[in-house]
């Protein structure tokens, strides 16, 4: 049995049963705080036995360093925050993924607030955080008004946003974007290509900046065709599978020649495609369907979705990797713009 000044280990470990302080390893150890706080710190100047010792005591002893004392003296809390609109669609979920995975690999605890889509919801949230003192914040496609967005995001010091953009840049945010428009106008020209002739688009939320792109992007790809634009073909839903039943069955009900659908995201296309098939119509036979995001579920349904990928694991491990250059190293920010690609499968 180790002995460690007047007390045997085991009684140390267990004495009072209270969480073992820098101090206690420092007693323990018989030297000063300042040594064991070197050590912990892996700071130069300790010898490599004095060091090795210590480190001992501290595996023993069950030391744990103090995040709240430690934020205090690097002014760092070690946290970062991060708000999306809804957390059961793939599309963050993913993202989420590869922010936390790069997180756990850098040290760093992600706060993860999900907003159901409601402003109010994310204004809430970004207070919450704002008074957790987070060392910074990704904010996945903010529901907020320009104005409002703005001045939110100038409480924090370090800001990523994705899929929003600024009506001028800020010095402590930098914007990903996946190129929206482009994605509409290779769905759309996919379609116009087999054939297709009465395209709908279901939009998602009126109040996405990513449902607008691709409504420029949808009328950009009809008029460079020398097709006029019909509203009739279009319409806005939630971003859900349900959204994407009640929007298809109102299009089917009051356009039932459609033999196109370019759909929000995918959850909206499988929504679409199992009305489509319910109205006795074979997709993609009758109606091709293409959705967007290449979400696990894009291969699970059948027919297997064709839709625009854009690798959002990596999406998520490069919004981490930006945000953290910025709070460790003050980089600058950047606008980045990424472009997806149109994978060909069953639906289309």
């Amino acid at each position: 049995m180790a002995f460690v000044g007047n007390l045997t280990m085991t009684n140390y470990k267990n004495k009072s049963n209270r969480r073992v302080t820098l101090a206690d390893v420092a007693n323990a150890a018989g030297v000063s705080m300042m040594t064991v706080s070197r050590v912990v710190n892996n700071k130069p100047g300790i010898s490599e036995e004095t060091h090795k010792r210590i480190m001992n005591l501290v595996k023993e002893l069950g030391y744990r360093p103090n995040q709240i004392a430690r934020s205090l003296a690097t002014d760092r809390t070690k946290t970062i925050g991060l708000v999306v609109p809804d957390n059961t669609n793939p599309f963050f979920a993913q993202i989420a993924y590869g922010i936390e995975d790069e997180a756990y690999d850098r040290d760093y605890t992600i706060v993860l607030i999900n907003t159901k889509e409601d402003p109010k919801r994310e204004l809430r949230a970004l207070d919450t955080l704002w008074q957790k003192d987070v060392d910074g914040l990704i904010l996945c496609s903010s529901r907020l008004g320009k104005k409002e967005l703005e001045e939110q995001i100038r409480n924090f010091s370090s800001v990523v946003l994705l899929n929003r953009d600024l009506d001028k840049n800020l010095d402590n945010t930098t914007t990903i974007n996946i190129n929206d428009k482009l994605g509409a106008e290779l769905a759309i020209n996919h379609l116009l290509n087999d054939g297709r002739e009465r395209i709908a688009h279901i939009r998602g939320p009126e109040n996405s900046t990513s449902a607008n792109r691709r409504m420029e992007g949808y009328q950009r790809a009809l008029n460079e065709a020398n097709i006029s634009f019909n509203p009739e073909l279009t319409i806005s839903c939630f971003p859900d599978i349900n959204g994407g039943r009640r929007a298809a069955t109102i299009l089917l009900q009051r356009n039932p020649e459609i033999d196109g659908i370019y759909a929000y995201n995918d959850l909206v296309a499988v929504g679409a495609v199992q009305i489509c098939q319910e109205y006795g119509k074979h997709v993609p036979e009758d109606i091709a369907v293409v959705g967007v995001d290449d979400s696990p579920i894009a291969t699970l349904i059948r027919p297997k979705l064709t839709t625009l990928h854009i690798d959002l694991k990596q999406t998520g491990k490069l919004a981490m990797q930006i945000l953290l250059k910025r709070v460790e190293e003050n980089a600058s920010p950047e606008n980045i713009l990424l472009d997806p690609e149109l994978y060909l499968r069953e639906s289309a």
